[in-house]
């Protein structure tokens, strides 16, 4: 398959270097300007960023929850290396470059969300490599082909849908080709992130998180931090209003319903600490669960008419209205409608294998690929109509993934099926759609960013293909190796915190009730959990919206605030600070704001590639036994207590040394 997609891109590149094309207006690189822009170097260095992204976003997504859009650290990159190191390379190569990784990171979205699930619930004793690896290939390439026939209707025509990432990665790109952006902050990010995280993970220089609570008779307040410039790092991409949320959720489970439902249950005879800690575990999380199935489903409902349009355009498009075609000027010839018919119909049937392989049962695997494919079908023109309007960042994923597990549940139930072999049959469907929404919504962005570029579709939509493929063979290793070394919702080794799997860890408890009646969900806290949904989406509607206010209580950010640890939602607002301080500091001045918020994102970035790449570095040495001084040299159990001042300390250090370069006009 890859021999077939690496034949097809340069294929295409030998073709339309020498097919005449009309003229047109409008991109940075005009129709009828031949120019290099799928090569060698370009395909090795998608390849590479690719791998390394989508691997550090597997981490990245296992630990918060939440992964960061590669596209513009891999324009960044990809110009350092092409422009600044070799010399050469135009800005469509860059394109390529960042059109490959970023696929890579969204593909990583996909899966976590739903396979560590299967895991979680005892169906597989580890992340089978054949069953992940192509669940990913065959949603990814699914997202990939359904997108397609959208790109002209909702990408070119559509003037409503701003594609917020990808008109932000297009400016780094111009930027870029005109050689007005200084590269070396991004590097010296990756270095920070990385130093800290081995000052953490290695010589203990800094604790994991700083955490206590306070008992007041036989109720408790719990509060703390994660030691992590990564998560203050996202916290400052997603912005402050975002990062607020979050931190909202986390003070009501936190602040408001720990304290409220510990007297019921008892705090147990040991500490206060974990008293709230085994409250949370128990209770708490499917709080959070309810709140996140009504903000999911409430995202769906906002944007029910563009659902509509999408939809409408994605069956255009299978009608032959947006089809490649050969006699179209460069910048708008798609992959052509023969080899689409034969790319979905290739996923389709690897679908349909990997649905026989875990069910063993031909009627069952009938039944889940149609209701996968129309899922998918559907939820891909939402993700691609959502993207434009609130980026893909934004996209509710999590709540089209909810519907898939109601509806592929719903109709297993009838069907008689229970038990472990409805939960896989379920968990195989959502992780096919989830995998397509969430890589269809980022191609959506590269595709908008290809446009306004001058890129030819046909070449970014193959180049697609490999990025999905490629980066597919690894998640399943990065995950075991993960799992291995930090433990995945439960910790391995003491004084190693596990990673959290907020998605992975909602789903096992979910499509767990819905097909084991042994494991009882707490319907009740899931109940209290929806009416506080219910609520933040009748106050965000009736008063906020009616009155114009700045700030809006969107109820998805909201939920996973009240799902994840606080100590996990606590750095992101200090990340979001960061961000509100340098918008107030600059808000005279436009052009200097939006500078400085660019040079902070970069920055930022990096931060989170760099913690996130040497974690997965020092699990590897944790895995294989490789000598590491984690208890000769633990400074922290040294210090005592000392050492929260130091690592809060630290923490702060970070952050300020992110603020310090957005604002700095020459690079340091």
């Amino acid at each position: 398959m890859l021999l077939f997609f690496f034949h097809k891109m340069f294929e295409a590149e030998e073709r339309m270097a020498s097919h005449p094309v009309v003229q047109s207006e409008g991109p940075y690189v005009a129709p009828e300007t031949t120019m290099a822009e799928i090569t060698i170097r370009s395909i090795v260095l998608g390849i590479i960023l690719s791998l390394v992204l989508c691997a550090a976003n597997v981490y990245v997504g296992l630990y918060a929850g939440m992964t960061v859009s590669a596209s513009i650290p891999a324009a960044v990159i990809s110009m350092a290396v092409l422009r600044g190191i070799l010399r050469r390379g135009t800005i469509l190569e860059n394109n390529i470059v960042q059109t490959m990784a970023s696929t890579g990171e969204s593909l990583a979205a996909g899966i976590i969300f739903t396979v560590p699930a299967i895991v979680l619930l005892g169906l597989w004793s580890s992340f089978n490599y054949f069953e992940t690896t192509m669940i990913a290939v065959a949603g990814g390439t699914l997202g990939v082909v359904m997108m397609i026939p959208l790109r002209r209707a909702l990408i070119v025509d559509n003037t409503e849908l701003k594609y917020p990432e990808g008109v932000a990665c297009t400016q780094v790109l111009i930027a870029g080709d005109k050689g007005g952006e200084d590269m070396s902050g991004i590097f010296k990010a990756l270095a920070l992130g990385g130093g800290f995280k081995i000052l953490v993970n290695v010589f203990g220089v800094f604790k994991g998180s700083v955490e206590g609570a306070l008992r007041v008779g036989k109720t408790a307040f719990g509060f703390g931090t994660d030691i992590s410039p990564m998560l203050a790092a996202v916290g400052f991409i997603v912005g402050w209003e975002i990062s607020l949320l979050v931190f909202l959720g986390g003070a009501i489970a936190w602040l408001v319903a720990i304290p409220i439902v510990a007297p019921m249950y008892g705090l147990g005879d040991g500490s206060a600490i974990d008293g709230v800690w085994a409250i949370w575990d128990s209770k708490i999380r499917y709080f959070g669960i309810g709140a996140m199935i009504v903000g999911g489903v409430w995202s769906i409902v906002k944007v029910r008419e563009g659902i509509l349009n999408g939809v409408q355009y994605a069956l255009d498009g299978l009608r032959g209205k947006s089809s490649g075609d050969d006699d179209a000027p460069r910048t708008e010839q798609n992959i052509r409608g023969r080899d689409l018919g034969v790319l979905i119909l290739v996923s389709v049937a690897l679908v349909g294998a990997i649905y026989l392989y875990l069910t063993k049962s031909v009627l069952e695997t009938g039944i889940m690929t149609a209701v996968m494919f129309v899922l998918a079908f559907f939820f891909v023109a939402v993700a691609t109509y959502i993207a434009g309007l609130v980026g893909s960042s934004n996209s509710p994923v999590s709540g089209m993934t909810i519907c898939t597990v109601f509806v592929t549940a719903g109709i297993l139930v009838v069907m008689g099926y229970s038990g472990a072999e409805g939960m896989l049959a379920t968990l195989g469907v959502a992780g096919v759609v989830c995998c397509a929404a969430c890589t269809s919504g980022d191609i959506a962005q590269d595709l908008k960013t290809g446009h306004m570029v001058g890129a030819t579709p046909r070449r970014q939509q193959w180049a697609e293909l490999v990025g999905v493929v490629l980066p597919a063979l690894i998640i399943a290793p990065t995950m075991t190796l993960l799992q291995k070394a930090y433990g995945i919702g439960e910790p391995v080794r003491e004084g190693i915190p596990a990673l959290k799997a907020p998605q992975g860890m909602m789903f096992k408890s979910l499509v767990g009730a819905l097909f084991d009646p042994a494991q009882n969900l707490p319907w009740g806290m899931v109940m209290a959990g929806a009416l506080v949904g219910f609520a933040a989406v009748v106050i965000d509607k009736i008063w906020l919206e009616k009155h114009n206010h700045a700030f809006r209580l969107h109820v998805m950010p909201l939920a996973v605030g009240m799902y994840l640890p606080i100590t996990v939602s606590a750095p992101l607002i200090v990340g979001g600070l960061a961000s509100l301080a340098l918008k107030r500091k600059y808000k005279n001045d436009p052009d200097e704001s939006l500078r400085v918020q660019h040079r902070g994102t970069l920055f930022a970035s990096g931060i989170v590639a760099g913690e996130a790449i040497l974690g997965i570095l020092i699990a590897v040495f944790v895995v294989l036994q490789w000598p590491l001084p984690l208890d000769a040299t633990n400074l922290g159990k040294k210090l005592g207590g000392t050492a929260d001042i130091i690592s809060l300390v630290g923490l702060v250090a970070a952050v300020w040394v992110l603020m310090r370069y957005a604002k700095t006009k020459k690079a340091a």
